[in-house]
């Protein structure tokens, strides 16, 4: 365990988000390694993998409930010096993220080909997508009980081994997808459910080697059979946390369909382009993601031992180092975007498609730090329902008018680029009020 309430926080935060941007860089990697090779099998194989790909999205959902709520009692637990409570939850984690993989599983593969057949472009689209989607759901499934474990660890302060195992697990994804997907030293490819395939195995061995590292090396949490009976007090703990900021990861879902819906109608190329353009969006706004992951448990300790000032201070560091950031990497995006989409899409038309949305949500980059910086400190307060309420005014103010625009003669493919910048900005102002609110009402502790 870290004590993160002592010592300087921008140097925690650092210290913090750096292992965990490469950490997700490398989890991000794995739909890019798909992509490049799925590329190559056509605009339909590339629009089905890009469309099921936003499956994630639901399934980041449900991690988050376990996720999120896990590190806040962890860390509230960790800052109260608490470790039984810190075991307790831990455990619980686990037996809960086994409920949740199963209905995942369950959900996962009964109802891809309805979810792919609503969004694709044309059949050859959605037959792609449905059968990658069954290949990978495994995968997806098994990630619960993955983030119990690195939510754990990121709770008191440990992210160092999460990045190792994420790092050994997209190297084997690299190994794995050509061979799998191209036949490479095979002689068989087995095409857009190799893909799924190679990214289930990776996740499977990550899940193994987290087993064992919390086996054999963490000491502050670990595996106690004796606490894996269900509490359901420990269960409504963490989901009244969990529950608004998988909500939150719901709407993005929601919202990133909708695009998907309302973009089928310029055909295949144009979903492909854009699956292309929003996996380097997410690879890009990773270090905004990475700043407010770290935000959680450096503000979440601070709270549990009832010091106010720093974790003021917290966001206040947080929302310049995430802005800074996000402000280079956006200029660079915006001059890099044919370069990036380039490397995956050889068809003119998607890879026009690409770099005009890529280009455009650059705009997005640094609303999108102070966001993410707000998200994290919701969770480490304890409570997340004022991040739902912003990303709700966001998917309510982007998805009535693009749905409405997307029948009238006059609409462009660049209306949809254009309405996500304002909304994104409507959503960072909300951020930022509710989060002025909490602070009012949560940071007034007894002398």
């Amino acid at each position: 365990m870290k004590d993160l309430t002592q010592g300087s926080i921008s140097r925690h935060l650092l210290v913090m988000a750096l292992p965990m941007a490469v950490g997700m860089l490398v989890q991000t990697l794995y739909l890019m390694v798909d992509l490049y090779f799925v590329a190559r099998l056509g605009d339909a194989a590339l629009a089905g993998v890009g469309a099921a790909g936003n499956v994630m999205m639901a399934i980041m959902a449900l991690t988050q409930i376990l996720g999120v709520g896990t590190v806040a009692l962890i860390a509230h637990a960790a800052g109260a010096k608490d470790q039984p409570a810190a075991n307790l939850v831990f455990n619980q984690s686990l037996v809960l993220a086994a409920v949740l993989a199963v209905l995942a599983l369950v959900i996962g593969l009964s109802f891809a080909p309805l979810y792919m057949h609503s969004l694709g472009a044309d059949a050859a689209t959605a037959a792609a997508g449905t059968t990658y989607l069954l290949w990978f759901v495994p995968g997806l499934a098994l990630q619960f009980a993955a983030v119990a474990m690195v939510s754990a660890l990121r709770g008191t302060g440990i992210v160092q081994p999460t990045m190792v195992v994420q790092l050994v697990t997209v190297l084997l994804n690299c190994v794995l997808a050509p061979v799998l997907i191209a036949g490479i030293g095979t002689g068989h490819p087995l095409g857009v459910a190799g893909a799924g395939l190679a990214s289930t195995l990776s996740v499977a061995a990550g899940v193994a080697l987290l087993g064992v590292y919390f086996l054999r090396l963490e000491k502050y949490v670990g595996f106690h059979r004796d606490e894996w009976r269900p509490r359901l007090a420990t269960w409504l703990k963490i989901l009244n946390i969990g529950l608004p900021a998988g909500g939150e990861f719901m709407l993005m879902f929601v919202y990133t369909a909708v695009i998907y819906g309302v973009i089928r109608q310029f055909g295949a190329p144009a979903q492909a382009g854009f699956g292309v353009g929003i996996r380097l969006m997410q690879a890009l706004i990773l270090p905004a993601m990475a700043i407010a992951f770290a935000v959680a448990p450096v503000a979440g300790q601070n709270f549990g031992a009832k010091n106010g000032a720093r974790v003021r201070r917290t966001f206040r560091d947080a929302a310049l180092i995430g802005s800074l950031a996000m402000g280079l990497i956006g200029v660079l995006a915006w001059w890099a975007a044919p370069a990036l989409v380039g490397f995956f899409v050889a068809d003119p038309a998607a890879a026009a498609v690409g770099v005009g949305f890529l280009r455009m949500v650059c705009f997005n980059f640094v609303p999108s730090g102070l966001i993410f910086s707000c998200s994290g400190m919701f969770q480490a307060l304890g409570n997340t329902w004022p991040a739902v309420i912003a990303s709700g005014t966001r998917l309510a103010s982007f998805a009535l008018p693009a749905l409405w625009a997307s029948h009238q003669p006059w609409f462009r493919i660049e209306h949809v680029w254009y309405l996500s910048v304002a909304t994104v900005a409507i959503q960072m102002v909300v951020s930022l009020v509710l989060l002025g609110r909490e602070f009012g009402r949560r940071l007034r502790f007894p002398a």
